[in-house]
């Protein structure tokens, strides 16, 4: 009986139809099949990355923005303020960008019969940023509401969401009193309740099942 180790090896054909390849056709190598299935891959993978990458770029890119100004902020002596009106000053936000990057803030005395957040807060700052679409909203003393003249939206005396299309209420800015001076740190978001989140961009709800649609990021 003849060894089977020593038989003579048969050289498979590179022809499709030959190795019962399904889809072949005459004239179609195992070569070229590689060939056209590997480029399909590739343009599928090229397709997808020119759909997913400017997304995932988009979420992740403010990461590594600097977009809040990392020290407080001196906006005046404590007898600047007081629990029944709101002061405007100007603060920076990005101090890489000039001018642009001011912004200003409505800052007031925190009132423990009026104000009912747990947030623990000595001084009330609001940002004058509109939580439609980010046009800066102005405070009117006599209705006691910051009112956005691009859209309508407008806000009750501690910045919640009084009318209009604004999804939550105005962010805040946390304060600190050193040596009789007010001084104005970081900014957070606020759902409607009060509750202080992240800092989210306009827009981005923060209650019921729409806070899970626009997933947590860091304000542009």
């Amino acid at each position: 009986m003849a060894d089977p180790s020593k038989r003579p090896h048969r050289k498979q054909s590179p022809y499709t139809v030959d190795r019962g390849i399904p889809g072949a056709y005459a004239g179609e190598t195992v070569t070229r099949r590689r060939l056209f299935t590997g480029g399909a891959l590739a343009a599928g993978g090229i397709a997808s990355a020119a759909f997913g990458l400017p997304a995932l770029g988009f979420a992740l890119g403010p990461l590594f923005e600097r977009s809040e100004a990392p020290n407080f902020q001196d906006v005046g002596p404590e007898s600047d303020f007081n629990p029944e009106t709101y002061v405007a000053k100007v603060i920076t936000i990005d101090p890489y960008v000039g001018e642009p990057g001011k912004t200003t803030v409505y800052v007031r005395r925190f009132d423990p019969t009026r104000d009912t957040d747990k947030l623990h807060q000595p001084y009330v700052a609001i940002s004058n940023r509109c939580m439609h679409l980010g046009c800066p909203v102005r405070y009117v003393s006599a209705s006691e509401r910051f009112i956005c003249p691009c859209h309508g939206g407008v806000y009750e005396f501690d910045g919640k969401v009084a009318g209009g299309p604004p999804v939550r209420p105005l962010d805040r800015f946390d304060t600190k009193v050193v040596a009789g001076r007010v001084k104005v740190g970081p900014r957070f978001s606020l759902d409607s309740h009060l509750h202080r989140h992240k800092v989210r961009d306009p827009s981005n709800h923060l209650d019921g099942l729409w806070q899970y649609i626009y997933p947590s990021r860091p304000t542009t």
